[in-house]
């Protein structure tokens, strides 16, 4: 094993043992899991001239010795797809896909596997900097400990190098272990870069990825990476989101950007965001989706459930099928779970609960999220005053702004279909006790008169 920090300002020597340089940087081919080192970058006097692979005999921690006695003295110039490992990796920016975090190449390390000498990983702890200060490794794993220096080593494979740290290049395969993480992970690390390297992120990450992902950031960094984009892609991405996260998104906007962004959208996303950005920020309107699955009573259970996959809606979305008439007045609805368990040729009308809990457009946002947590609600329908059908209030939305700061931190901005499988039943306070769904016939407890009250029964 190697490490870049000890090979760097190493002798060059040719066949004769002769000095011809000294080792300025190595170059590796990435788009494998460990890049292969294909040659040296060797500066002699004040010309930095390249050395293919191919013409080293040997390299080690006293440097490199290479076949020819003559060497081709021309300058440096790097190939597509080739990165310097001292002048782009070492003090540079990278992400950490294991460890979810934005950390800083202190060393490069270096070995042989499968007949090549190949970047292996890279060193991000203390070790790596005290190496590079020349210090002998006695005194590195005195002062920072062997289970510390190594416990420091990231293997390459976990590592997505930025757009800042790979200046000249862009990767065949450009972010692949970020589209693996979490959407809130891949937040996280988002809110951590520079607005460059977001902008190179979200340039090349699948469009659906790249969408929940914009779900999760705070608003602040959701409005400078939408700026950066080009409006395409931002117009793109924005169609992917919810609606309601997408025109929370589209408000935030300049008026240029707003104007631009909502012209590339078609029509019907941005019919759907302009709807939803008319309503009052903290009123029902304002919290709701348009997205949600709405049927007539004498639908079946096969229809009910192929209209969820047509729509792929999102997992608290998906919860209940609401029944409504041909004036799209809310009659009822019927929860996943009832739709699982029925024949699948039973009418929803068969199903349905018929005095579902709504509130109207203009509910404050307060009383949307007692409504909620009384309930022990996944989602919660929206209606106008003739009792329409207009839209969905996610659990998630509806306890977004009365939850404290800290709270806020430690939950995903929208519930995904696995965290939402994973966590079960919603926890809610003890006198939260009514609940949905466990009959088709059961109904919730109905809340107690209240003057000016926003809070619909069917």
């Amino acid at each position: 094993m190697l490490h870049l920090s000890r090979l760097i300002g190493q002798p060059v020597r040719d066949s004769s043992a002769d000095a011809i340089g000294v080792i300025d940087d190595l170059i590796a081919a990435v788009g494998t899991s460990h890049p292969p080192i294909t040659g040296l970058v060797v500066r002699t006097g004040r010309r930095r001239i390249y050395l293919g692979w191919e013409s080293v005999e040997r390299m080690d921690a006293a440097g490199a010795t290479i076949l020819a006695t003559r060497v081709n003295i021309s300058r440096f110039r790097r190939r597509d797809d080739e990165i310097l490992l001292k002048g782009d990796l070492l003090d540079k920016q990278i992400v950490d896909i294991d460890g979810r975090k934005v950390v800083r190449a202190n060393d490069v390390i270096l070995d042989f596997v499968e007949g090549a000498m190949r970047l292996v990983a890279v060193d991000v702890g203390t070790a790596g900097l005290l190496r590079r200060l020349g210090l002998p490794d006695t005194w590195i794993n005195r002062l920072s400990g062997e289970q510390s220096r190594v416990a420091s080593y990231i293997d390459w494979e976990d590592v997505d190098p930025l757009g800042s740290t790979i200046a000249s290049v862009r990767l065949r395969v450009p972010h692949a272990g970020l589209s693996e993480l979490h959407p809130a992970d891949l937040a996280t690390i988002v809110d951590q870069l520079t607005p460059r390297d977001r902008a190179d992120i979200f340039s090349t990450l699948d469009e659906e990825v790249a969408a929940e992902a914009l779900e999760e950031l705070e608003p602040e960094t959701r409005t400078d990476l939408l700026e950066d984009l080009e409006p395409e892609r931002a117009a793109d991405l924005l169609e992917e989101m919810s609606p309601d996260e997408a025109a929370d998104a589209v408000a935030e906007l300049s008026p240029v950007s707003r104007k631009e962004i909502l012209r590339l959208m078609t029509k019907e996303e941005r019919d759907d965001v302009q709807e939803l950005l008319a309503h009052p920020e903290k009123s029902a309107g304002g919290l709701m989706t348009t997205e949600h699955v709405a049927l007539r009573p004498q639908a079946t259970v096969a229809e009910a459930l192929a209209a969820i996959r047509r729509h792929e809606p999102d997992a608290e979305v998906a919860f209940a099928v609401y029944v409504v008439d041909g004036k799209r007045r809310l009659l009822g609805e019927v929860t996943l779970r009832d739709l699982v368990l029925a024949a699948p040729n039973t009418t929803v009308g068969e199903l349905m609960e018929d005095e579902p809990v709504a509130v109207e457009l203009l509910a404050h946002s307060d009383e949307v999220a007692r409504v909620v947590t009384r309930y022990g609600l996944v989602a919660l329908p929206v209606v106008d005053a003739n009792h329409r059908l207009m839209g969905v209030i996610t659990v998630s939305d509806a306890l977004w702004d009365v939850l404290p700061e800290e709270w806020r931190r430690e939950m995903p901005r929208r519930l995904h279909a696995d965290s939402l499988a994973a966590a079960g039943p919603l926890e809610l306070p003890a006198r939260a006790t009514a609940k949905r769904g466990a009959k088709a016939t059961t109904k919730p407890r109905k809340p107690q008169p209240r003057k000016k009250s926003s809070v619909k029964r069917g």
